[in-house]
């Protein structure tokens, strides 16, 4: 079991993200503010739980939690900013929606810039230790997978529906001899990538 709390009598909410090492779409976010006595044995990192489980635990977390919220940093601003800065802002823009205030922040990984007044602590493999982290990587992972099977339709060739942008070989194969859609992140060296040739 995961545990509930750093510390017992204050509002803490777990962030993670979701799609950071993707080549395609936006990076997403999520914090999550739990009861201090909320339980569930099945919450747990979202990469370990299969997709029919992470929908029944988003509803569950959506219920349950004290407060949630989900944001997402788009392509344009990943290449602006970087995708580690672009995580660190979709966290902090879930953080902004959180009615009421987080009292402290935990955040997945070992990155993370001052939100505001509010103290926080990063935790590697943070969302396989603590059930507010764990929480927030559910609705990043699951929001995230929503928006790239609806891009899907308008660029089904690329097959986000299955590989939700990652650089599966076939999403791979697929950019290669096609070329990056308006959704892909330019800053993600697709240039080097399309001079690769990849065994199909």
């Amino acid at each position: 079991m995961l545990k509930s709390y750093v510390q017992k009598g204050r509002m803490e909410a777990g962030c993670d993200e979701a799609g950071r090492g993707c080549l395609a779409g936006p990076v997403f976010a999520a914090a999550v503010i739990l009861p201090p006595r909320y339980k569930n044995k099945w919450l747990d990192d979202s990469k370990k739980i299969k997709e029919s489980l992470r929908r029944e635990l988003r509803e569950e977390i959506q219920e349950k939690a004290i407060a949630w919220a989900v944001a997402s940093c788009s392509p344009e601003e990943i290449d602006q900013i970087n995708i580690l800065n672009a995580s660190i802002l979709a966290m902090h823009r879930s953080l902004d929606q959180l009615n009421p205030k987080a009292e402290f922040i935990l955040v997945d990984g070992n990155r993370f810039k001052p939100y505001e007044d509010i103290p926080h602590e990063t935790f590697i493999k943070g969302d396989g230790r603590f059930l507010s982290i764990a929480a927030a990587s559910i609705l990043a992972k699951t929001y995230r997978d929503d928006y790239m099977e609806k891009i899907h339709e308008e660029y089904p060739g690329f097959e986000w529906n299955v590989n939700k942008g990652y650089p599966t070989k076939f999403h791979r194969a697929y950019l290669i001899e096609n070329g990056p859609s308006p959704y892909h992140r330019k800053s993600f060296r697709l240039k080097e990538l399309q001079q690769i040739q990849l065994p199909l």
